[in-house]
């Protein structure tokens, strides 16, 4: 899908305007021709974590204390950065051409505050996978929601750059906005830091409200996408709101298995 929207509106570029300066026309060229790597990397993503975790089962995990601080905080940084530039766009366009017009934008693929940022937060599904490297190499518990999160995170973004699709620049704005406390959650706790039970929670549960929400936006998009665009884009808008969903249900089996669960044991003994 080539970009094809009215730039005569945007302000002229700086010479220290990196973002302004990146060419988003170039990276969507790369994705059209190279999404399709993302099954790759997930492959094997799978065979490195789950061959790595048969290699650790007669070993003493790492303890990875000072790489998972720098780790988490990067992450958590870069995610800060782009939750700011992602909601700085949508409250203009909210503001200015209101709630429908924000739901079905694409201008964000172009726009110089977003386009970099969107493309990044693509990109970043790939680094994220190493997440799991961590995991696997500590021995804490890998459990199917997180690397199954990973990899449709990574094939859906990639693919939804490719198509330009509607709707990116909320999900990556409630995206890059949860990453930027879950990441600093794990910082402090890879640190030492005694942080309270209720920030686990609240942190899950703002990931239960960002799948809901997601699916909310799918469902707008599908009413109210104009034709000739959903035409290209409804095979993105349909695994968007599969995935949504998966991850709704199975977030709330976390939180249930996780919090509810376990308080109820608590108060039983």
């Amino acid at each position: 899908m080539a970009l094809s929207f009215n730039l005569s509106a945007l302000p002229p570029l700086r010479p220290w305007d990196f973002e302004g300066r990146f060419d988003e026309r170039g990276a969507v060229r790369w994705a059209q021709d190279n999404w399709k790597k993302s099954f790759s990397f997930s492959v094997a993503y799978l065979i490195l974590i789950f061959g790595v975790q048969h290699v650790m089962k007669e070993r003493t995990g790492y303890k990875l204390r000072t790489p998972l601080v720098l780790w988490s905080f990067s992450l958590a940084l870069f995610s800060a950065i782009g939750a700011h530039r992602c909601w700085k766009h949508v409250a203009f366009i909210a503001s200015t051409e209101g709630f429908r017009r924000l739901v079905c934008d694409q201008t964000f693929y172009v726009h110089h505050t977003t386009k970099l940022w969107v493309y990044l937060f693509a990109m970043s599904k790939v680094v994220e996978l190493g997440d799991t490297v961590f995991i696997v190499l500590r021995k804490k518990r890998l459990i199917f929601l997180h690397w199954y999160h990973h990899v449709t995170t990574l094939i859906y973004t990639w693919f939804a750059y490719n198509q330009s699709a509607p709707g990116t620049l909320l999900f990556a704005a409630m995206n890059f906005t949860v990453h930027t406390f879950m990441y600093s959650y794990y910082a402090m706790r890879a640190a030492g830091f005694r942080v309270p039970h209720y920030i686990a929670i609240a942190i899950t549960f703002s990931q239960i409200l960002q799948m809901l929400v997601a699916v909310i936006l799918n469902i707008l998009i599908f009413f109210w996408m104009e034709q000739e665009i959903f035409h290209i884009c409804w095979s993105g808008v349909l695994f968007s709101v599969l995935m949504y969903l998966s991850y709704l249900v199975l977030f709330c089996n976390f939180f249930y298995k996780t919090y509810l669960t376990t308080a109820t044991k608590s108060k039983g003994e």
